[in-house]
C-alpha cells in the first residue's frame, strides 16, 4: 500500500475523531487489558510453536485440541466438526455476538527450523504469528478479561476457529455463513497491516476461471494441417480476454496446460485464471462477457468454453457496519490512538461468508498489527497488543448493550 493512500486513510481517521468530544477510557478495562498483555504473548508463542499449515492434518488437530481446551476453560460449550472449532457462551443479554479467526497457515511442516519464533525489539516473528494466530490469541484473552470483569451482556457469544481459510474455506464457508446468519454482530480477527492501526471495510471475493479449448490432434510432421491446434486457439483467446472489463471484477490468467508430446498437434488446452470480485453478481456478469468474447474462434473447427466457479464471496461493510467502524475509531481515541478505515483489500476474507446472509453487522481486521504475512519475515508488533485488547473488549460491550 503506498504512502499517499496511508496518509489519506490516516486523515480520514483523524477527521472522524476531531469533530467529536473524546470520551475518557474505561480505566478498569484498560488495566485489565494491561494485565493480559504478557499472557497473550505467552499464548501466541504456544500457538506459533504448533505448526498448522492448511494441509497438515496432525498440526491442525493439535491446534484444535489447544483451542478446545482453552475455550472450555473459559466456560464455553465446544463442538468440533470438519476441522472447525465452534464455542458457545450463554449470557444474560439480548444480542448475539460472534468472533472468528482461523487456525491454518500457509507454511509447510518443518518451517520452524528455518523461521523460528523470535523477538526482535518491538516485533515478534514466527510463521503464522500475524495471520492468524494473533487473532486466536486476541479472542482468547479478550474473553478472559471480560469474563473476569463479570461481563455477560449478550444472549449468545459464539467463537468460530476454522482450519481451511488459507485454501478458500471450502469446508467451513457455509458453516461460517450459517452461524453468522444467526447473529447480530460478527467481528473477524484477521491482522491489520502495520504501521497504521486499522479496520478493513471491504475485501475481494474470489472465483476460479477455467478456459478449455477443444481442437483436433494430428501428426505435427506429416499432417499438421489436418489438425486443429488447441494451443494456438488458447493463446488467441487468452489475449482476447486478458483485459476484459466487467465492473466489480478482475481476471488474471495464471496457469495453462496443453500437449503431452512435441510431435503432435494438441487436441485440447486448458487455462486457469484468478478472479477477484467486489460485486455480489460479478461471477455471472463476467462469465457471460467471457462467453461472448470467445464465441468466434481464430482456428476453425475449435470450440472454446469458459466456466467460473465461485469461491469466497466479497465482503463489503454495510452502512451500519461503517457506523460501527466509526464507533471503533471513537473507542481508539479514548486511549489516544488513531484508527484508519482501510477502504479495501485484494485478498479474500471469511468476512465475505459472514456477510452472505446480510443479517449481521460484520467488521474485519480486529487482529494484531503486523506485516510480512505469508513470507519469511512475518511478525506482529508489541505496540498493538494493548490497544487491540481494549478495542475488541469495548466493541463487544457496545454491541451487547446496543438495542
Amino acid at each position: 500500500m503506498n504512502k499517499l493512500l496511508l496518509a489519506v486513510m490516516l486523515g480520514v481517521a483523524l477527521a472522524a475523531n476531531s469533530g467529536a468530544c473524546v470520551a475518557a477510557p474505561d480505566e478498569a478495562l484498560l488495566d485489565a487489558a494491561r494485565r493480559h498483555e504478557a499472557p497473550l504473548l505467552a499464548t501466541l508463542k504456544e500457538l506459533v510453536l504448533i505448526e498448522s499449515g492448511s494441509s497438515d492434518a496432525a498440526g491442525l488437530a493439535r491446534m484444535g485440541d489447544y483451542a478446545e481446551r482453552r475455550l472450555k476453560e473459559l466456560g464455553a460449550a465446544v463442538e468440533r466438526k470438519d476441522g472447525i472449532v465452534t464455542a458457545r457462551f450463554k449470557g444474560t443479554g439480548v444480542r448475539k455476538l460472534m468472533l472468528m479467526a482461523h487456525m491454518d497457515t500457509v507454511y509447510q511442516p518443518g518451517i520452524l527450523a528455518t523461521q523460528p519464533y523470535r523477538v526482535d525489539g518491538k516485533r515478534v516473528y514466527g510463521p503464522g504469528i500475524a495471520d492468524d494466530k494473533s487473532g486466536i490469541a486476541l479472542i482468547l484473552h479478550t474473553l478472559a478479561l471480560l469474563r473476569s470483569a463479570g461481563w455477560r451482556d449478550y444472549a449468545q457469544l459464539t467463537v468460530v476457529f476454522n482450519s481451511d481459510e488459507e485454501i478458500g474455506s471450502r469446508a467451513s464457508g457455509d458453516w461460517i455463513a450459517m452461524q453468522a446468519g444467526e447473529h447480530d454482530f460478527v467481528f473477524s480477527c484477521e491482522p491489520h497491516g502495520a504501521p497504521l492501526d486499522g479496520i478493513l471495510l471491504s475485501a475481494s471475493g474470489i472465483a476460479t476461471a477455467t478456459m478449455t479449448v477443444q481442437g483436433r490432434a494430428a501428426h505435427a510432421g506429416v499432417a499438421a494441417k489436418a489438425g486443429r491446434n488447441a494451443l494456438i486457439e488458447l493463446s488467441h483467446q487468452l489475449l482476447q480476454t486478458k483485459d476484459i472489463e466487467v465492473p466489480g471484477t478482475q481476471l488474471n490468467w495464471t496457469r495453462a496446460n496443453v500437449g503431452m508430446v512435441t510431435n503432435q498437434i494438441p487436441a485440447s488446452a486448458t487455462a486457469l485464471g484468478d478472479v477477484r470480485l467486489s460485486a455480489p453478481d460479478g461471477v455471472q456478469r463476467l462469465q457471460q462477457a467471457l462467453r461472448e468474447k470467445v464465441a468466434t474462434p481464430l482456428v476453425s473447427d475449435t470450440v472454446t468454453t469458459v466456466e467460473l466457479k465461485a469461491g469466497r464471496p466479497p465482503y463489503l461493510a454495510t452502512a451500519a457496519g461503517r457506523a460501527w467502524a466509526a464507533k471503533a475509531q471513537g473507542i481508539y481515541a479514548e486511549i489516544g490512538r488513531e484508527l484508519a478505515l482501510y477502504p479495501g483489500s485484494g485478498g479474500g476474507t471469511d468476512a465475505g461468508y459472514a456477510s452472505r446472509s446480510g443479517k449481521a453487522i460484520v467488521l474485519e481486521s480486529f487482529g494484531l498489527g503486523g506485516e510480512g504475512v505469508h513470507g519469511n519475515d512475518e511478525y506482529i508488533t508489541l505496540d498493538s497488543v494493548l490497544p487491540r485488547l481494549y478495542l475488541l473488549s469495548r466493541m463487544l460491550q457496545e454491541a451487547g448493550a446496543s438495542r
